[in-house]
């Protein structure tokens, strides 16, 4: 289900002048790196208590202190944005915590993918030819280490000696 109306998908093609998948694809890119710069400001403005150049509500020691840059992957290929900071550096920004740089549940893909029985290079080849970045097969050996004692406790879970189940089948 769609949260924008006919009318504004019309307005956005009519004043972005799309040519191409890869126009939109752009855009869309475009679109994400400002609505989580704009949900960083406001993180930020709700940790100060006040709004950028409002220094009459300031009720605060701390206050803004510039941007650092992070290039975060996302589905939309690496997007790079401006994390702004604090004076006192007390600023833990929630959407993109510190020291995360992927934001595109990658991981699961991958896990999704290793369950399918690729190998890890394979899963390498498929993120690049679909996200654009590249995950040496290292990485991607080191997500699916990190499930594997997961997996092996459920491969040797007990098993119950009688199943019920129901099968079903339609014809319409």
């Amino acid at each position: 289900m769609s949260t924008l109306s006919k009318e504004q998908v019309k307005e956005i093609i009519k004043g972005n002048n799309f040519q191409s998948v890869a126009d939109v694809s752009a855009y869309l890119r475009d679109i994400f790196k400002d609505i989580i710069q704009e949900l960083l400001e406001a993180e930020l403005e709700a940790k100060l208590g006040y709004a950028k150049d409002d220094v009459e509500n300031k009720n605060t020691d701390n206050s803004r202190n510039g941007y650092s840059p992070k290039t975060i992957k996302s589905e939309f290929r690496e997007v790079e944005i401006q994390v702004p900071r604090d004076r006192k550096g007390e600023f833990k920004p929630q959407i993109i915590p510190k020291y995360q740089r992927n934001v595109s549940g990658i991981e699961e893909k991958v896990i999704a993918l290793y369950a399918r029985g690729m190998s890890t290079r394979d899963i390498s080849e498929q993120i690049e030819e679909l996200y654009g970045f590249s995950l040496s097969p290292e990485m991607v050996s080191k997500i699916t280490d990190r499930i594997a004692p997961e997996i092996k406790e459920w491969q040797q879970r007990p098993l119950e000696p009688i199943y019920t189940f129901v099968f079903m089948d339609e014809i319409h």
